[in-house]
């Protein structure tokens, strides 16, 4: 059984034989020795997503990989970077530097902000579905066009991922056949991803997709 550290676009873990594209952290919120969740969700603001390979380190997934047999961080793992986004996870300054710079460019320019890691983690952490107090932010089906591809959203029991004027229906192994925008009728559709990166997708940082997401119009 895989360990419980699939994500979902709100930032629900689960297990799923489906690893995706990257990889990523919100702390230690696992025990190295029985493998399991601990009962927290996150010990720290700073939600990073990472890739899956850097400089040939090696590490054993929920294993004592922190100096002196500690846990080190608890490896999350997401479809693509556009699920990783919408749970609020940030690209990784050090393994993934020059998309941590392009989303740094995009958050300065949407937000007017210094685009400082201490200012990113306050404003995602206040927004993310998992973090937030506040209900989550309701929009109508009209409005699905003014939002920037890479946006997340669910309608009904479904999450789905925006793209080139239509809606991808998402899952832990792939993206079924997208569908136009009319499909989603269900009101109301809850947005996933945090407002913050939405602006910073309509400031034009560009997230990697899952190749199921190359769909023919």
């Amino acid at each position: 059984m895989p360990y419980q550290n699939r994500v979902d676009p709100a930032g629900e873990l689960f297990s799923s034989e489906s690893r995706g594209l990257f990889v990523g952290n919100r702390g230690i919120i696992h025990d190295p020795k029985t493998k399991e969740l601990s009962g927290k969700r996150w010990t720290t603001t700073a939600w990073i997503c990472c890739a899956l390979s850097y400089k040939d380190r090696k590490r054993d997934v929920w294993g004592q990989n922190g100096r002196r047999g500690g846990a080190g961080w608890t490896e999350l793992f997401f479809l693509d970077e556009v699920t990783a986004l919408a749970a609020g996870h940030r690209p990784c300054n050090t393994c993934r530097r020059q998309n941590a710079n392009s989303f740094k460019a995009s958050w300065v320019e949407a937000s007017k902000g210094k685009g400082s890691a201490v200012e990113m983690n306050k404003a995602l952490h206040a927004e993310r579905l998992q973090s937030r107090s506040k209900k989550p932010e309701t929009i109508s089906p009209a409005s699905l066009t003014d939002l920037p591809d890479g946006t997340v959203v669910l309608a009904g029991a479904t999450y789905f991922a925006l793209r080139d004027g239509r809606a991808l229906p998402w899952g832990f192994a792939e993206y079924a056949d997208a569908l136009p925008f009319e499909k989603l009728n269900i009101e109301p559709i809850t947005l996933v991803t945090p407002q913050s990166i939405v602006r910073c997708l309509k400031a034009g940082y560009k997230p990697e997709w899952h190749l199921s997401a190359d769909q023919p119009a």
